[in-house]
């Protein structure tokens, strides 16, 4: 067997330059292009777990403030309900101060007026919790009129029956009414919510109304759910008629 070592030199060259070139315009982007796609990656990793850092801290944000305003929102509660029962008793004590002075006048007539006055003196009572809830009211920071509220109405429509959920969101839209315009924070954080509560992410159509005072309320066809300073004024205002 004859070796030609010309041939077995030119082969060796070539078999050289050959591995140049794939180590130079082959190997060498090849292993640039997987560096700069390994960084992306990492680099959108660090970025996702920052931004779940970012949401978690805002949701324990919006869960403190919440807890806060609730807490607020039972000391005005409180105030108004024992300052409107303290005027109602005063007044209650002059009619019938007033009453033992017509009492020859006739029962019937002043079983009349007891029962007007006794209307009256709700309503006024009314009137004076939702005056003492308005002052008090300057205790609480604007964001907290709509933050502290939002995990409120999540608990009270999850509790609703499973049908009353179901409709809610169906035609399309869910029509939401606030005490002021939301912030881009607030209205995703009340989304968010909304979408725990109900299984789905409703689209929300949202309505000012400066009467709310501070809270939310949804609107749907067969429910309605209230988580508003109004609505707890009014149950304040049912209670005094009741108690006349």
């Amino acid at each position: 067997m004859t070796i030609d070592w010309w041939t077995l030199g030119l082969q060796t060259v070539n078999l050289v330059v050959l591995v140049w070139i794939l180590a130079r315009f082959l190997f060498r982007p090849v292993s640039q292009i997987i560096a700069e796609r390994r960084a992306a990656a990492h680099a959108a990793l660090d970025d996702a777990d920052a931004a779940r850092r970012m949401a978690e801290s805002a949701r324990d944000e919006a869960r403190a403030e919440a807890e806060k305003t609730a807490a607020l929102r039972a000391q005005i509660l409180a105030a108004a309900r024992e300052e409107a029962t303290g005027e109602k008793d005063r007044l209650l004590n002059e009619a019938r101060a007033a009453a033992e002075l017509l009492r020859a006048e006739g029962a019937s007539e002043l079983e009349r007026m007891r029962r007007a006055q006794q209307r009256a003196l709700s309503r006024e009572a009314g009137e004076l919790a939702a005056d003492i809830a308005g002052k008090l009211l300057d205790r609480i920071p604007d964001s907290a009129r709509i933050s502290g509220f939002i995990e409120g109405l999540a608990e009270a429509v999850a509790a609703l029956p499973e049908a009353s959920r179901r409709d809610l969101g169906a035609g399309g839209t869910v029509r939401l009414r606030a005490a002021r315009d939301l912030t881009g924070t607030e209205r995703t954080l009340l989304e968010q919510s909304l979408k725990d509560a109900l299984g789905h992410a409703p689209e929300l159509h949202i309505e000012t109304d400066p009467g709310l005072i501070a809270g939310l309320e949804i609107v749907g066809p067969h429910a309605i759910v209230r988580n508003h300073l109004r609505a707890d004024l009014d149950r304040i205002r049912e209670e005094m008629a009741d108690n006349g």
